[in-house]
């Protein structure tokens, strides 16, 4: 083996030399009561993270083509890293009280890593590791808060739903190397163009795909992989919850995207039915759901279900530039609008004896006007109300999915822009809480701290710029390519 190969994963490398200085800063000061500087420090430490990927100009691959890398992979990297910066600035408050700040920062640097292993795979069992060493960080973050019996629950639900997911996925991929006899993403695409090989290898192929697209659905929380969602979002700390919410969830969207339309291509008529079936479950359910929560972590929990669905939309089209494109731009509005809504949260949370129900935030305008009209803006964008950039990131998956030009594309269309009706009731029902409903005993008057403004100005600038730049949509449909 060649191991200067290791000195072309520039991502990965950049991500573990990240790890190891704030080990090392959190080993050396480990006797000091306060330290301020460790947020700075670990948000210093990820602008490198989040420029580094888009240095990959140029395609590479190592290890006999188990590790891939290309400009449109390091944009992805660069987006997920960049969401990752926006919740180590709005966690400060949080993860400075835990007394384990610098444990925080290096498990999602971990999960990170994982994540940029499994978008980088081009073999099964590299995607599989990519995976693992992204679940298990994110079950020990899950369960941050370890005296608080939801917290506990919450990364023992994870935990026990990811085992027996990967259980699933790994089987599924059995399946696959006993049909092909290969786990080379290229060459499983090239074996599966074959007609001779899809005829006489289906059952099995199809069953394979079926089981890992079961696996994967888990961390995309796609109905029916979502029972674990809920459940874990409300009890997990607030900031590990937005995180689960955005990075864990657009690592997954992109990597799904990439093995549908690069590995199994010559499936297409397959696993249209499969998605189209998933995805409708999704928003629909959900939707459903969310309208019935009163807890207000819960009730983001089934809006990300939906969102998941939307995002999916994607990946019915044929066009593959417009299909990622339409994803990566998504995911990015998605990262900034939903971050907003959580760092309001969190810092409603801290003031409110820990509590996040939604009859909390009834007549919160009267006490706290800038953060209702910043809550109200993210909701906004989430149901996709123009000119919010959600409006933009919804047009360009549903014209991805029309794309496919088939009558099921358009009636699967059709159904989410229903949908897209139901979800800004819902959302607008945290809306009326805060500006219409009448409390005895509103929550009171508070100062946010500057990391949460600093967080809350980079989404609101997020929300209302992406969506008129039109540059930016240009410029992810250049990277992927």
């Amino acid at each position: 083996m060649n191991y200067s190969q290791f000195l072309q994963m520039i991502p990965e490398a950049v991500l573990v030399a990240v790890l190891v200085l704030i080990f090392i800063a959190d080993f050396a000061t480990s006797n000091r009561s306060e330290r301020k500087w460790l947020n700075p420090l670990a948000c210093l430490l990820m602008l490198p993270a989040i420029v580094a990927p888009l240095l990959c100009t140029e395609q590479v691959h190592l290890f006999g083509d188990m590790y891939r890398n290309s400009f449109g992979v390091g944009t992805v990297k660069a987006i997920l890293a960049a969401g990752t910066l926006i919740v180590f600035i709005q966690a400060k408050a949080w993860a400075s009280s835990t007394r384990r700040e610098a444990e925080f920062y290096m498990l999602t640097v971990s999960t990170l890593l994982g994540m940029f292993m499994m978008l980088s795979a081009g073999h099964f069992l590299m995607f599989f590791l990519g995976l693992e060493m992204a679940s298990v960080p994110l079950a020990c973050v899950v369960a941050f808060d370890k005296y608080r019996n939801d917290s506990a629950e919450a990364a023992a639900k994870y935990i026990l739903t990811a085992t027996f997911s990967s259980g699933v996925m790994l089987y599924g991929i059995s399946f696959l190397y006993g049909s092909i006899g290969t786990l080379y993403f290229g060459d499983i695409a090239t074996a599966l163009t074959a007609a001779t090989t899809i005829k006489s290898h289906m059952g099995m192929t199809v069953l394979g795909f079926v089981f890992f697209f079961s696996g994967l659905g888990f961390k995309l929380s796609l109905v029916p992989f979502h029972f674990w969602t809920a459940d874990t979002y409300q009890g997990a700390p607030t900031s590990v919850t937005g995180y689960l919410s955005v990075i864990s969830k657009g690592a997954a969207a992109y990597t799904l995207l990439i093995v549908l339309f690069h590995v199994f291509g010559a499936m297409r008529e397959e696993w249209n039915y499969l998605l189209y079936i998933v995805i409708v479950l999704s928003i629909t359910i959900a939707n459903l759901f969310a309208i019935r929560q009163s807890e207000l972590k819960r009730f983001m929990a089934f809006s990300s279900i939906s969102q998941a669905g939307y995002i999916m939309l994607a990946a019915i089209g044929t066009d593959w530039a417009l299909s990622a494109s339409s994803l990566l731009y998504y995911v990015l509005i998605y990262i900034v609008a939903n971050m907003s809504v959580f760092s309001i949260i969190a810092v409603v949370e801290r003031n409110n004896n820990g509590k996040t129900d939604i009859s909390d935030y009834d007549g919160f305008y009267s006490t706290n006007p800038k953060l209702s009209l910043l809550m109200t803006l993210a909701l906004f964008s989430l149901g996709g109300i123009p000119p919010f950039a959600g409006m933009f990131s919804k047009f360009f998956v549903f014209m991805a999915a029309a794309k496919a030009g088939s009558a099921w594309a358009y009636a699967i269309v059709f159904i989410a822009l229903i949908n897209t009706v139901v979800s800004l009731y819902y959302y607008l029902l945290i809306v009326k809480a805060m500006y219409i409903k009448k409390s005895d005993n509103p929550l009171p008057t508070f100062r946010s701290d500057n990391n949460t403004r600093l967080a809350l100005a980079i989404c609101t600038a997020g929300i209302l710029l992406f969506g008129v730049c039109s540059c930016i949509f240009d410029w992810l449909t250049a990277s992927v390519q």
